[in-house]
């Protein structure tokens, strides 16, 4: 198993300084953005597709550091109502895709996305009941009419330059938890696998360790980031909070670097089960706390996962 960073974080650097940056950390692998959310700082996939002598900078750039590529990253709504939206992010998912296997990656993260309510919506409809009945029509045709016919298409695709896709449960998207990422795999494509969140499942009120039990194989890569839950704000408002992320006294949770939302017994214990269910990839650290600033959080994440690590390789880690 091997510590890595999503260096989007590093965008005022350039690629070789941000590899730099995660090589004096100690780490080993790196995640590199490519479009849609996670922009093009370092690397813009659409623009270097075809440029063989790009590429050849990029993967020289890794491999003389001592570093390997975890996966490259194109976050994205490809099923957004929005057309001009859609197809500008999955033009660049169909980018990443052929970049990752002419750079020898096998695995692109992006979002599984989520579409209108109806062929004529303007924005994403992310359902979260049952009732009132309009709202399991929308969910039915969301996944019948438009999720799973994509994401076939793109299994297929993918399939063709020998990359795997790993969905990041997020909520907002049609995929936001174990059942409708293992939905997504089993309607779509056993090439369609996760990118392994507890951030994003710790705030749902999800338990990590039984969620990665349940996704097993599935789970194609890994990323380090905690949540803080505030248990007065749940217990006032639950966990469903529009509130902006800047405001942190009053939100029921905000994301925080690895070790500050959960304690080490966890974070231990999810290494450990992730090593159990044969996951031996990369934890790339994604840091989006909004209390410490980027060095301070990213040093703290990486000298927290290294060691974790090394325990791990060293045996000293077990599982009951």
């Amino acid at each position: 198993m091997k510590a890595g960073v999503f260096i989007v974080l590093f965008g005022e650097q350039s690629f070789e300084q941000a590899l730099d940056t995660a090589k004096a950390a100690g780490l080993q692998s790196v995640e590199i953005g490519t479009g849609a959310y996670p922009g093009t700082a370092h690397v813009n996939a659409q623009n270097i597709v075809n440029d063989e002598a790009a590429i050849k900078r990029i993967r020289d750039a890794v491999d003389s550091r001592g570093l390997t590529i975890s996966a490259l990253s194109c976050h994205g709504n490809p099923l957004h109502p929005n057309k001009e939206i859609a197809d500008a992010h999955h033009n660049d998912f169909v980018a990443t895709v052929k970049l990752a296997g002419k750079l020898g990656v096998d695995t692109v993260i992006t979002f599984s996305g989520c579409p209108g309510d109806s062929e004529n919506s303007k924005y994403p409809n992310w359902v979260t009941c049952p009732w009132p009945d309009d709202f399991l029509t929308i969910l039915e045709w969301q996944w019948n009419e438009i999720a799973i016919p994509y994401w076939k298409a793109q299994s297929a695709f993918c399939r063709e330059h020998g990359v795997r896709v790993a969905i990041e449960a997020h909520p907002g998207f049609l995929v936001y938890n174990t059942e409708t990422a293992l939905r997504l795999r089993n309607e779509a494509g056993d090439n369609i696998g996760v990118n392994f969140d507890p951030s994003h499942l710790f705030w749902q009120g999800m338990d990590p360790i039984e969620c990665v039990k349940a996704l097993g194989s599935s789970i194609y890569h890994v990323h380090a980031k905690d949540t803080k839950i505030d248990k007065r704000n749940v217990a006032l408002n639950g966990v469903l909070d529009t509130k902006h992320y800047g405001n942190i006294l009053n939100r029921s949770f905000v994301f925080r670097t690895v070790g500050y939302g959960h304690d080490d017994e966890f974070w231990k214990d999810l290494v450990s089960i992730l090593r159990v269910v044969g996951y031996d990839g990369t934890i790339s650290i994604e840091h989006e706390d909004g209390i410490m600033s980027v060095n301070e959080g990213f040093n703290k994440a990486a000298s927290f996962l290294n060691s974790l690590i090394l325990q791990e390789s060293a045996g000293e880690m077990w599982w009951a």
